[in-house]
């Protein structure tokens, strides 16, 4: 019953969009997948993140492809063979792609919240744009899991269909803190202010950093996500947004990415009413953030050049990720008076084997004028308005002790 339904919508020669992340419609991909062989020629569009989204779209149907923003282990296959296709593109950019792209169907996902009503997500970084651009939409109502009361409202004369099942709550993996990274987090923890309004990402990076901030008040945030460890410092009150010039006292965020702890948070708690769920052209929108003072971006890297250069997304030739959000971000904190672009990895990758200091970058996500300080657990590199000569000598500074006369013998 539920294939004949799927088929009337999602035709052969169809351009189909299907929301990923934390809202990924398991139950209707997994529907199509058992019966793949009457779907065919689909043109599939995603944003997949490798930790939680482990299908390869273009095998679902004969003759069929993948436009995907973001490279996982799981689309390695399809990407050799042909049928999956690499798109370079920031998440600002990506919404007004889908936004000006003809989408015969989106397929996305919803829930109920604690009081019966049905809303998207809860990621919902591209759905304003495929909202109005697909002609129809198919929504998949989890019943797995409560949605947070300030996703987006479904608007029913909007769907086509909508699909139950009885999911699992769409958790994403809470990363464990290492000493280096927590070095690392204690490093960046001192560049930031209170009152700083902050944007961080996902790992454990990121999750030591802001474990580092519960001395800092009057924080604000906005960025891509939300996880474990920002909810903690909206619980103990580090993260308030008081001093926002913007949404005052609201977090705005595109997606949750975390445990059943933080999405059972996220549909309950009073102080959860002030995280606020928004798509790309609100989140990573420059001319929403350069409003907001003392923007602080932090966002890690696989390699940074001794130009100031960053690789987010290759190795070894392979593209790995994607650009992602990241440079929006960076780019914003430039805009915004008195932000700052921050970098911040490990200074080795592979068991200390390999210098993510490197004297140039194996493909640039980031340009050497995109970011301000880079740390590593060996220290703080500030290569603001620095010559490319002063630049390379502080990243020296910062890289691994192993690698440093190989760093300096390439610049001299």
């Amino acid at each position: 019953m539920k294939e004949d339904m799927l088929r009337r919508i999602i035709k052969p020669g169809s351009s189909v969009y299907v929301s990923a992340s934390s809202s990924e419609p398991v139950g209707i991909i997994s529907e199509i997948a058992s019966r793949k062989d009457v779907f065919s020629d689909i043109r599939w569009i995603q944003f997949p993140l490798g930790a939680i989204n482990r299908w390869d779209l273009s095998e679902l149907g004969n003759n069929s492809t993948l436009d995907t923003f973001f490279m996982t282990p799981f689309l390695k296959e399809g990407l050799i063979q042909g049928r999956v296709n690499f798109i370079p593109m920031h998440m600002r950019n990506i919404f007004d792609f889908l936004l000006g792209k003809e989408i015969d169907v989106a397929i996305l996902q919803g829930a109920r919240d604690i009081e019966g009503v049905l809303r998207f997500g809860p990621n919902v970084d591209f759905l304003d744009a495929v909202l109005e651009s697909a002609k129809e939409i198919i929504l998949e109502e989890n019943k797995g899991f409560v949605a947070p009361k300030t996703c987006p409202e479904v608007e029913l004369d909007r769907i086509s269909l909508i699909v139950s099942y009885d999911g699992a709550k769409p958790v994403y993996p809470v990363s464990e803190i290492d000493a280096v990274s927590e070095k690392i987090g204690h490093l960046v923890s001192n560049l930031i202010f209170d009152g700083d309004c902050i944007q961080t990402g996902i790992g454990s990076v990121p999750a030591a950093i802001l474990s580092n901030l519960t001395n800092h008040d009057d924080l604000g945030f906005h960025g891509g996500l939300i996880d474990d460890a920002l909810m903690a410092l909206i619980k103990n009150g580090n993260v308030n947004g008081a001093r926002k010039k913007i949404d005052r006292g609201k977090h705005v965020v595109g997606m949750a990415l975390g445990s059943e702890e933080m999405l059972d948070w996220l549909a309950t708690s009073k102080k959860a009413d002030n995280v606020w769920f928004k798509s790309a052209n609100y989140t990573h929108e420059i001319n929403v953030i350069r409003e907001i003072e003392n923007f602080v971006s932090i966002n890690s890297a696989i390699q940074v050049d001794l130009m100031g250069q960053v690789n987010a997304e290759v190795v070894n030739a392979r593209q790995i990720s994607g650009t992602g959000g990241s440079v929006d971000f960076m780019r914003s904190s430039r805009a915004s008076k008195g932000g700052r672009s921050i970098v911040a990895m490990s200074a080795t990758a592979r068991d200390g084997k390999v210098s993510k200091i490197v004297p140039k970058v194996e493909s640039v996500t980031a340009l050497r004028t995109d970011i301000d300080l880079v740390v590593t657990e060996f220290g703080v590199a500030d290569i603001r308005n620095d010559s490319l000569k002063d630049r390379a000598s502080k990243l020296i500074e910062i890289s691994d002790p192993s690698f440093r006369e190989m760093l300096t013998d390439f610049i001299n």
